[in-house]
């Protein structure tokens, strides 16, 4: 269990269903479908079609399909992110996908890039908060937010330096049950821009609860939402734990 204990962290947690029930499982799958600004603003359009994300949990492994073509797959490693069709063959790959941004805030992304983007965020959205519990990640309490006439307490989390995610230091708000509503961070591809990350209307998988909406924005210098920039949407379904 994490060292830095917390005991915001360990009501979310059991709220969620509780880090060792979490730990016996390998991975998750959902059905995704992906709207919102941010892909046409980027130059990588996505069609509102469901997609099938699968992530493992105790490594950073995902696999998105359909992705572009309707015969195409993607998979992502921190080191290593390609892109095969039905066949197995490779239609294009690279390695050390971080290291290959344009991350001026209107510089375009290629289908690699938005596919390395797309595998750490399906990664952190399915791991999080259950993987907060593993050892090498650190959590302090910050202070609470007001959203939506809702108070929701917060805690700061320090990634470990071996995790691809938005950027290392994030903040996750919760409800008065313990179930995560808000997830603020920068993305530190697209210019270290500001986001704000909600989540709604939970299900439960094998006694984990998973959201079926996110909603993300960016964030204003003044720090309000901008509400003209619903920069990514996703609808989540069919959450198959295994």
């Amino acid at each position: 269990m994490n060292k830095y204990q917390n005991d915001l962290l360990d009501k979310a947690l059991e709220a969620h269903g509780g880090f060792e029930r979490w730990k016996k499982f390998r991975g998750m799958a959902s059905t995704i479908r992906t709207g919102g600004k941010l892909w046409a603003f980027k130059g990588t359009p996505l069609p509102s079609v469901p997609r099938r994300a699968v992530t493992e949990f105790h490594r950073q492994w995902t696999q998105v399909a359909p992705f572009g073509q309707l015969d195409w797959t993607m998979t992502w490693t921190p080191g290593h992110v390609a892109i095969t069709n039905r066949d197995g063959a490779t239609i294009a790959e690279r390695d050390d996908g971080r290291k290959a941004f344009d991350r001026s805030f209107g510089g375009q992304w290629d289908p690699l890039n938005l596919a390395y983007f797309n595998g750490y965020a399906m990664w952190t959205y399915h791991a999080a908060p259950f993987v907060f519990g593993e050892r090498d990640y650190e959590v302090r309490d910050i202070e609470p937010i007001e959203s939506d006439s809702e108070l929701l307490r917060g805690i700061l989390v320090k990634f470990p330096e071996r995790i691809h995610s938005h950027s290392q230091e994030q903040r996750f708000y919760f409800t008065a049950d313990g179930l995560v509503r808000r997830h603020d961070y920068t993305v530190d591809v697209w210019a270290d821009v500001r986001a704000a990350h909600f989540m709604f209307d939970y299900v439960d998988v094998e006694g984990l609860k998973y959201p079926t909406r996110r909603s993300v924005f960016t964030v204003k210098p003044d720090g309000s939402l901008d509400q003209d920039f619903n920069a990514v949407t996703i609808e989540l379904s069919d959450y198959a734990a295994f």
